[in-house]
């Protein structure tokens, strides 16, 4: 079957068979560090809500899954505000729990190490973050990834959950917005 690319799209970083390859093994290896356990899933909305319904069927463990909206993006900005807002918190209690949270993307780190700060506040049993894609070149704020499936360079990317704008989270691959679809 022939991927069909949007017209929108510059390049495609990531095919859907890549991604999904990926996520067996990161399901693979997340279900041994977490043999014994029952993990907290905290998945990011709204972007890694694709990512996390593909991990969570190749996970052999028992966990529970919780959802978490927080922002450092407005509107039809591309690049972070800086100033993180929690829109929609979790209604499990992470106590003494184990907490992987499942993110789309990591640029800058802030938006996750407030996030990463807000839940150890909890006193979980521990916090670990498994993300998707991951852009070094950008970070700003030092964050522990346990978890990543890409290292990307610094494009501004959707597809796969990820939007411009609420649009593109449809597309099966992830992909380079051109840039006059956001200029």
């Amino acid at each position: 079957m022939e991927m069909q690319i949007s017209r929108d799209v510059a390049e495609v970083l990531v095919t859907g068979e890549q991604l999904q390859a990926r996520i067996a093994e990161l399901g693979a290896q997340v279900s041994r560090d977490y043999a014994g356990q029952n993990p907290v899933l905290v998945c990011v909305l709204r972007g890694a809500v694709v990512f996390v319904a593909d991990l969570m069927r190749q996970l052999d463990m028992p966990f529970e899954v919780d959802f978490m909206s927080v922002s450092s993006y407005g509107g039809k900005n591309t690049q972070s505000t800086g100033v993180v807002r929690i829109l929609m918190d979790l209604g499990t209690n992470i106590e003494n729990r184990p907490v992987l949270i499942v993110e789309d993307i990591i640029d800058t780190g802030r938006t996750l190490s407030y996030m990463m700060q807000n839940l150890q506040t909890r006193r979980p049993a521990s916090i670990k973050v498994c993300a998707l894609l991951d852009k070094p070149t950008r970070r700003q704020v030092y964050v522990p990834i346990a978890y990543v499936g890409f290292e990307i360079p610094d494009k501004f990317v959707v597809g796969y959950g990820l939007d411009f704008n609420e649009h593109y989270r449809n597309l099966p691959y992830v992909g380079v917005l051109k840039p006059e679809m956001y200029a």
